[in-house]
């Protein structure tokens, strides 16, 4: 098994601290401000490691088509957070989350068509097994918090948070190539930071820092934490290993999501939930292991 399917699973494993740390500090926080605490936190700890490992020499040597790709990744990982909380808004997740994970079969797709990756059967199966599992994995029934009629702007925009979060990966896998992955997490996040903030106060969050308590602090910086060590292994697959197979591992954060769910906040799933779950993972590996 080759080495970038192991960075590929770390960065799945932190991502999946990440939702659940978010989950319990989120609580008594507006979300965009907890965005932007998380992501504070995610810089701090990425320039960390650059000093660190000494790579922080290697900006006077990146070249003008890694920036452009660079400071397009960034500017496409706010979008999709800017998307995803504005179809959020206008719609009830279980309408949302379909449209939003499928950014990893348009990432695939995207591979196959920009980057030439091959787009074999094991993949093509794989590709129809975790839409199938992530169809599955969905609650059906409206809630009362969608009872508005929001026409269809919701859906608008999830389809745009799915196609940004899409063109995040094939934008690091395009530019990161000759950078450290540490140091393009590093630079990458400044830009996610300022996307970030503006959402703050364009939503006037910034009167609310001072309602946030320790406890939620202290989730939301461990959260920022998990979040930088999973960019950073998600990068380092990207500069090593295909866009297309990476991808998918990255996924399998919503099979260990689950069950730091179970486990730690004693969370209960249906039975077609679990079926979408393992229809999912089936398909994951389908396309990342026999290929």
């Amino acid at each position: 098994m080759e080495l970038w399917f192991f960075f590929a699973l770390g960065a799945a494993l932190f991502a999946a601290a990440t939702t659940i740390l978010t989950k319990i500090g989120l609580k008594k926080v507006d979300s965009h401000l907890a965005t932007a605490i998380r992501t504070m936190a995610a810089l701090a700890l990425a320039w960390v490691v650059v000093f660190f490992r000494r790579t922080a020499g290697g900006i006077a040597v990146i070249d003008a088509r890694t920036w452009v790709f660079l400071i397009l990744s960034g500017l496409a990982t706010g979008g999709a957070w800017l998307c995803r909380f504005r179809a959020l808004k206008l719609e009830n997740v279980n309408k949302v989350t379909p449209i939003t994970k499928s950014s990893t079969i348009l990432t695939m797709l995207l591979a196959f068509i920009f980057l030439g990756e091959p787009l074999g059967w094991a993949i093509s199966i794989g590709m129809v097994l975790m839409g199938v599992g992530t169809w599955l994995m969905l609650e059906l029934k409206k809630s009362a918090a969608a009872s508005t009629n929001t026409g269809k702007a919701w859906l608008f925009f999830a389809v745009l948070a799915a196609v940004f979060a899409s063109l995040t990966a094939i934008f690091g896998s395009l530019g990161v190539t000759d950078v450290d992955a540490a140091l393009w997490t590093a630079i990458r996040t400044i830009i996610v930071a300022i996307v970030s903030w503006v959402m703050v106060f364009m939503t006037g969050g910034q009167e609310k820092i001072k309602t946030v308590d320790g406890k939620s602090w202290v989730f939301l910086l461990l959260s920022g934490f998990a979040t930088g060590i999973s960019w950073i292994f998600f990068y380092h697959a990207l500069r090593i290993g295909p866009a297309s197979l990476v991808v998918p591992i990255d996924q399998l954060s919503i099979v260990v999501t689950m069950g730091f769910a179970r486990v730690f906040l004693g969370e209960r799933f249906s039975k077609r939930s679990l079926l979408g779950l393992a229809i999912l993972t089936a398909g994951i590996l389908l396309s990342s292991l026999l290929t």
